[in-house]
């Protein structure tokens, strides 16, 4: 071999390396939306003989399939928000005071961020049953929100850093109380790190299966997580069909605020000049 053909391979390795990863992602989610609309679906991809959204309209008539969906839209978007609120008010003072042990502290954090949720599973359920909160769907909201604390307090500390703090000593001069200064200065220009611990914190509680499985007793209190796993056997053998349905429709609020939140993750805060003058 020359040396023009091994500098031609080593080019064509790494691409042909990436399209047989693309294509082991792929082939799955192509299985799913191909099934979702042929009424016999099987395990093995396969072009239907006609398109059909049967699948799609008996899962979506289904009225325990339209509870899981909104109970784990509640449960989701409202740790999402009390993760945004409670995270940014504390990351707030670590990120302006000069505290004495904000070192040690902000270690312990990004300690906790790798801190897998399965290691305190046993103690959490103890607490969950002597506070009395299993089958709980505010317990579960709670728990959720505790976990991703870590996160989003590490996340929105290090954009807050970003923001110059002569912004807001200036709407101080003009009578701002602190948290008027948080809400109408630093929030406003922390929009790509919201949406940023936002989108992470509800896909986390989202896509979670393990914590309301373990924390959650009652089928009406099952979030769509754990539904998409009850949906799987429910019918003796897989309908495979409804299943890739549920599937796809599982998918759509992840994919909705992925779309939605890229023009704010991916433009920086434009803060250049902000101070002059």
């Amino acid at each position: 071999m020359n040396t023009s053909q091994r500098k031609w391979m080593y080019r064509i390795l790494p691409y042909t390396i990436l399209v047989f990863i693309g294509i082991c992602f792929i082939l799955p989610l192509l299985w799913v939306l191909v099934a979702s609309v042929d009424s016999n679906a099987m395990q093995s991809l396969k072009i239907p003989e006609r398109l059909t959204g049967t699948n799609y309209a008996e899962v979506i008539a289904n009225p325990e399939n339209q509870r899981a969906y909104m109970i784990g839209l509640i449960m989701s978007l409202g740790q999402a928000v009390l993760v945004v609120i409670l995270a940014l008010l504390a990351a707030y003072p670590l990120s302006r005071y000069q505290l004495k042990y904000k070192k040690p502290f902000m270690l312990t954090v990004l300690f906790m961020t790798s801190l897998p949720i399965t290691a305190v599973m046993v103690p959490v359920y103890q607490l969950f049953l002597t506070a009395k909160l299993y089958d709980n769907l505010f317990g579960v909201i709670l728990f959720f929100a505790a976990s991703s604390m870590p996160y989003g307090i590490w996340m929105l500390k290090n954009f807050m850093d970003s923001v110059p703090s002569e912004l807001e000593e200036a709407a101080w001069i003009d009578g701002a109380s602190v948290f008027t200064g948080i809400r109408k200065v630093v929030a406003p220009l922390m929009v790509p790190g919201i949406c940023t611990v936002a989108i992470f914190t509800f896909s986390g509680s989202w896509g979670n299966f393990f914590v309301p499985y373990i924390l959650l007793q009652s089928p009406e209190n099952f979030p769509v997580s754990l539904k998409l796993y009850q949906f799987f056997g429910q019918y003796g053998m897989a309908d495979y069909g409804k299943l890739a349905a549920f599937s796809v429709l599982y998918a759509i609020p992840s994919v909705i605020l992925y779309v939605l939140s890229q023009r704010f993750m991916s433009k920086g805060f434009g803060l250049q000049g902000g101070t002059k003058g």
